[in-house]
């Protein structure tokens, strides 16, 4: 029975080879029409990320050769207007330009009201135009404003369920403001689809080195040993911004970076880090390890927190000088723009090693990168001129794994010095392409692998370790510490790393390969 026959079931489990492919064909149905619908088609996210990436994924040949495209927002527009305002993001190659027309000619438009039954059944009746085939399957994709996902999900169903096929939708994060909140939500998307239906979006977890992470932790036997309190001394997760929040002012102000960041992205790559192998590859058996590792976190509380928020640096230039209070056009807010937490896992690999979460804006550089620093050499007979090992995983920019050890300098006299083994991606793997994060959970969107998006437990336990930090920082109008722009953030941020046994040295600067 050929794979085709089984609904592919077993290549499902082979994901990771499938762009290297010519297409996904095998992946797909043969005699299936697809739908693509994404909702929110106007906005930024529309432009700048999934539009360019479903235009990747045609041009690739890694979709059906029968998928539609259909936008759908409240601004009345054209595909034309669409495309003009897509058009800085798409970066199309010499002799792709006939592809790329054609990709333009599976578009449609269709302006409606998330709130109206009405306007989704005439998207319904499109949709049903372009579906010959005795399969029609369907995506919805709602990259919209948390404030209208019940309604427009509760259209969907009442009016857009494939007859034909399968449906599935996707809502990108916040997926709540707390628990409360985010359990709502919950439960409003489980009335009317199934688990298995919906696919909630975290970008990072499309990015290769957070991908990478499974294979580096249960593919080398020179990891597994040492990944546990025994040999790491702490773990370091970061995501750095050099820009402000200009230009997302009004959702950033409303939700601060805990919840942009901290709550999503680092609690994702933390449980990945720090969860146990699982029994297979498939997607159900990691998410099963990644919950199960978050369930053995407490709460984090105030004490294991640092809050800034950035100030213009008067030497600056140009958006250097502002405020996050200019960038925001107030006079007063105490929302943070920096946060440093430590988090404690309470099980027999992790207790005692902090993992610590630190991310910011308008801060010196930008990048995300997880540090597993290893504890310190027993027994030093170097005279205290040795360094802690430490792991380096670059997630971004330039993807890279490096690790800082000890060597001996090369010449007469018998010296210590700090380099590193180095496998820096764009000078190991030259001629490969790294695929963007949208375009690979995309991929998986249309194959129906969930192994890269968010389950519902998943997402319960990271509200339950944050929300109650998050009341009590809204309730006591906690004060952030001021930093200046282009630095690492608060002083008091390096203090309570170092109180939580991360070393920072300050002595070495590692420089990527190629």
């Amino acid at each position: 029975m050929s794979c085709k026959e089984k609904g592919c079931s077993e290549c499902k489990s082979f994901r990771p080879k499938v762009l290297e492919r010519s297409d996904s064909s095998c992946l797909l149905d043969d005699d299936a029409t697809y739908s693509f619908v994404l909702c929110g088609a106007s906005g930024d996210l529309a432009r700048k990320k999934i539009y360019p990436a479903l235009w990747r994924l045609f041009r690739d040949n890694l979709i059906h050769k029968e998928t539609f495209f259909f936008g759908f927002a409240r601004t009345p527009s054209s595909v034309r207007e669409v495309r003009d305002n897509c058009k800085d993001y798409f970066q199309v190659q010499p002799g792709e330009e006939k592809q790329f027309e054609i990709f333009w000619t599976r578009n449609y438009y269709i302006s409606g009201n998330y709130d109206n039954l009405s306007d989704f059944e005439l998207l319904n009746k499109k949709i049903c135009e372009l579906e010959t085939n005795s399969l029609a399957n369907r995506l919805f994709y709602l990259a919209l404003p948390e404030v209208v996902y019940k309604d427009a999900a509760t259209n969907i169903h009442e009016a857009c369920m494939s007859k034909k096929g399968w449906t599935r939708i996707v809502i990108e994060k916040p997926f709540g403001h707390d628990s409360h909140s985010s359990n709502m939500l919950t439960q409003h998307m489980a009335k009317l689809f199934s688990e298995d239906q919906i696919y909630r979006i975290d970008h990072y977890l499309g990015k290769e080195m957070v991908q990478n992470l499974l294979t580096l932790r249960f593919g080398n036997t020179v990891f597994s040993p040492n990944w546990c309190r025994k040999s790491i001394a702490s773990v370091l997760i970061i995501c750095k911004e050099d820009i402000g929040a200009l230009g997302r002012k009004k959702y950033f102000d409303s939700y601060g970076i805990i919840r942009d960041v901290m709550q999503n992205h680092l609690i994702q790559i933390l449980s990945l880090v720090a969860m146990e192998k699982p029994v297979t590859l498939h997607p159900d058996d990691i998410r099963d390890e990644k919950v199960k590792v978050l369930r053995f976190i407490p709460e984090v509380t105030i004490e294991d927190v640092v809050l800034g928020q950035y100030v213009g640096d008067p030497d600056g230039e140009g958006e250097m000088k502002q405020s996050y209070l200019e960038d925001i056009s107030s006079d007063s807010s105490d929302t943070p723009t920096f946060a440093l937490a430590v988090l404690k896992i309470r099980n027999e690999r992790w207790d005692g090693v902090p993992f610590i979460l630190r991310c910011g804006k308008g801060l010196n550089e930008q990048k995300t990168e997880v540090r597993i620093q290893f504890q310190d050499v027993p027994g030093d007979i170097f005279g205290g001129r040795t360094k802690r090992n430490e792991l380096v995983i670059r997630v971004q920019p330039g993807e890279a794994i490096y690790i800082k050890l000890m060597n001996k300098k090369p010449g007469q006299s018998f010296e210590v010095d700090e380099t590193e083994l180095d496998l820096t991606y764009k000078s190991r793997y030259k001629e490969v392409k790294l695929p963007d994060a949208y375009k690979r959970l995309l991929l998986d969107l249309f194959i129906g692998y969930q192994t890269h998006f968010v389950r519902s437990d998943e997402l319960q336990e990271a509200w339950r370790i944050l929300t109650p930090l998050l009341h009590y920082i809204d309730k006591n109008n906690v004060k952030p510490i001021l930093y200046k722009r282009g630095t690492r953030g608060p002083r008091e941020a390096d203090e309570m790393c170092a109180k939580n046994n991360y070393v920072y040295y300050g002595s070495y600067k590692w420089v990527a390969n190629g």
